[in-house]
C-alpha cells in the first residue's frame, strides 16, 4: 500500500482519538507528561491492534461487525461522557495538601488516571480501525507495517491533543470538563450518525 496513503488512513482513524485526548487534557490542571504518556500509548497501541484484529478475522465475520461497530463506539463515548458531565455537575472534590496551597482542593478525576475509561474511550475510537483491517485482508496489504504506522500516527497526535487541551482548560476545571463530556458524547453521535449514512463528510 502507498505509503500517503496508508498515512491519510492513520490520520483520519487518529482523529477521534485526538480529540478525545483533547478533552482528557482539558481536565488536568497541568501537563503531567507520565500521565500523556500513557494515553496516548492507551491509544496507540488499541489503533494499531485494531486493524491486525480485523485483518485477522477476515472476511468471514465481517457481515457481524459492520452493522454494529458504531453502536458500540456511541454507547461507550456516551457513557463515559456522561459520567464526565456527571462527576463535572455532582462530584465532590477532596482537598490534598500541596506544595503551594497545603489546604487547597484536588481533583481526583482530573489528577488520577482511570484504566477502565481509558480502555473504553481506546476500544470506542478505535473500533474504525477494525473495519479498516478487514479491509487491508481484502486488499492483501502488509499488515504489520500497516498496524504500525497507524499505531505511532495515534501515539504523536494523542500526545500533542493532550497538551493542546490542558493549555485551554488548566484553569478552567470544571466548565472544561463538561465541555470534555459534551464533545465525547457528540464524537459518539457523530461516529453514528456516518455509520448509518446521515452525516457524511
Amino acid at each position: 500500500m502507498d505509503l500517503v496513503v496508508l498515512l491519510g488512513i492513520a490520520v483520519g482513524l487518529s482523529a477521534d482519538a485526538f480529540a478525545v485526548a483533547v478533552c482528557k487534557g482539558l481536565a488536568m490542571k497541568r501537563v503531567n507528561y507520565q500521565h500523556a504518556f500513557i494515553i496516548a500509548l492507551f491509544f496507540g497501541v488499541f489503533q494499531a491492534g485494531m486493524p491486525i484484529i480485523g485483518w485477522a478475522l477476515g472476511t468471514q465475520f465481517q457481515s457481524f461487525i459492520t452493522p454494529v461497530d458504531h453502536w458500540i463506539a456511541f454507547a461507550l463515548l456516551a457513557f463515559v461522557g456522561g459520567k464526565m458531565l456527571y462527576e463535572a455537575f455532582f462530584g465532590e472534590e477532596e482537598t490534598l495538601p500541596t506544595q503551594e496551597s497545603p489546604a487547597g482542593t484536588y481533583s481526583a478525576t482530573s489528577e488520577s488516571l482511570d484504566f477502565k475509561e481509558l480502555t473504553m474511550l481506546a476500544i470506542a475510537t478505535s473500533i474504525d480501525a477494525l473495519a479498516v483491517g478487514i479491509t487491508f485482508a481484502f486488499l492483501q496489504a502488509e499488515i504489520v507495517s500497516s498496524a504500525a504506522v497507524i499505531g505511532i500516527t495515534t501515539f504523536v497526535l494523542s500526545l500533542v491533543g493532550v497538551a493542546v487541551g490542558n493549555r485551554f482548560g488548566a484553569k478552567f476545571e470544571r466548565p472544561a470538563t463538561i465541555v470534555g463530556g459534551v464533545v465525547l458524547i457528540l464524537i459518539g453521535f457523530k461516529i453514528l450518525l456516518e455509520h448509518l449514512g446521515i452525516l457524511v463528510f
